[in-house]
């Protein structure tokens, strides 16, 4: 059976460190980013390190509801914070070293009817199924997080 692959394409525009940046595709999407004054920028829009764990918590949350599908268990809102710690020495200074964060810690919370284990088994497999998650824990930086189960409201019920 072949792979199946989808495209995701983003392109971006801008002068100075400001873009303007466009998702490709039937329904184009456009956001800006920029960076704060002490990276030359105006923080007139979200950096690009925000986005990331933006990305980050997105994808948790996407992911989680897939695996709930394959689980049969239902999920209510969710509450999720990503941190990224992060020396500028090497993106502004140009010192050696990884340009990447050091650490990112996510805290999340959702509403679920899973029992102790299958919640276990859901925030297993949405790490191990979300391609964000992926991509920080492969870069090698120390990343950590703590998934909490909450009474699903009745209203979700």
């Amino acid at each position: 059976m072949p792979q199946q692959t989808v495209p995701f394409t983003v392109e971006g525009r801008g002068t100075g460190v400001a873009q303007q940046l466009t998702v490709v595709g039937a329904h184009a999407h456009t956001f800006a980013s920029d960076t704060y004054p002490a990276f030359g920028g105006a923080d007139a829009a979200p950096s690009p390190l925000s986005y990331t764990l933006g990305a980050l918590t997105s994808c948790n949350q996407i992911s989680a509801q897939l695996v709930a599908k394959d689980l049969g268990v239902r999920l209510g809102e969710f509450r999720i914070s990503a941190r990224g710690d992060f020396d500028p020495s090497v993106f502004v200074g140009g010192a050696d070293g990884n340009a990447n964060f050091d650490a990112v810690t996510v805290t999340g919370s959702v509403e679920t009817d899973a029992d102790d284990d299958t919640f276990a088994t859901l925030v297993s497999e949405l790490e191990r199924r979300c391609p964000v998650t992926q991509l920080f824990k492969r870069s090698g930086l120390r990343y950590t997080s703590t998934w909490t189960a909450l009474p699903l409201a009745a209203d979700a019920a």
